[in-house]
């Protein structure tokens, strides 16, 4: 295909060394970058986008990064893993540019990398709230930022921020600062979809909900089940599903869909 080749979905291809997808939903000749993918979602996220036929960085102030890129790398994925804190925007530049130059480009920035304390809102001091907000919220920023500048320089790009319900309504399953950080992200998102939509690049939320993993196992028995009641679905999500709603909004079939979020919560918020 020869350089500006139209794709088929209103907007031509800024490099020739990027094939056209397979399918619309294949990320075949993409490179992507995931925060937090050491575990739980990110690491869903990571291997969905790797088994969709994307190169994936993912990076993680865990170490064990490393052994969850290793082990996608053994299955015949491109992937490296990166030991990376969200809080240093030096240092996330820094990461940012080793995958970038890994890989000669980044398509896909997906910024999952958040703490979830379930402190109730009388006992939270001031470093914890300071430092929820640091990660989820501050990291967000930087890495829409800095891949914003390399998207819109390539002129063409998909941001994907992980969201919450917590950010959307009260929910005694989580910290009043990481919902808060979460009702930032919304904010950011279409703020930087603004910015960068005449460049190509698309910026969403995804907002999941009652989602298998490391903070739903923490609670109790008692909780989970009284949380499993509350989601019409009558079940759990899977961390697969979310997985699968990334690439999605990274692949060729979201090219219309900017500054949105795209809610994963079984049906517990409708609108």
């Amino acid at each position: 295909m020869e350089a500006g080749a139209s794709t088929g979905l209103g907007r031509p291809l800024p490099d020739a060394d990027v094939p056209a997808p397979r399918t619309p939903f294949s990320l075949v000749g993409r490179a992507a970058f995931v925060t937090g993918a050491a575990q739980g979602l990110g690491a869903a996220i990571a291997r969905s986008l790797a088994e969709a036929g994307a190169q994936v960085a993912l990076a993680d102030l865990d170490s064990s990064v490393h052994s969850v890129a290793g082990a996608l790398g053994a299955e015949g994925h491109d992937c490296f893993g990166l030991t990376l804190d969200v809080r240093d925007e030096a240092a996330f530049q820094d990461a940012f540019d080793l995958a970038r130059q890994r890989f000669a480009r980044i398509d896909v920035m997906v910024n999952n990398a958040a703490r979830t304390p379930t402190t109730s809102l009388w006992d939270i001091d001031a470093a914890e709230w300071d430092d929820v907000l640091a990660v989820n919220l501050r990291g967000t920023f930087f890495g829409c930022r800095i891949a914003g500048r390399h998207m819109r320089e390539q002129g063409a790009g998909r941001i994907v921020n992980l969201g919450s319900l917590a950010g959307q309504q009260p929910s005694a399953a989580t910290g009043v600062h990481y919902a808060a950080s979460k009702a930032g992200i919304g904010a950011l998102t279409r703020t930087f979809a603004q910015e960068l939509a005449p460049h190509g690049v698309t910026v969403n939320t995804l907002a999941p909900a009652a989602v298998q993993g490391p903070m739903l196992q923490s609670l109790p028995d008692e909780r989970r089940r009284a949380l499993q009641v509350a989601v019409p679905l009558q079940r759990f999500g899977e961390p697969e599903e979310v997985g699968a709603a990334v690439v999605y909004l990274a692949s060729a079939a979201a090219a219309f869909v900017t500054g949105t979020t795209l809610d994963l919560n079984g049906g517990r918020f409708m609108r």
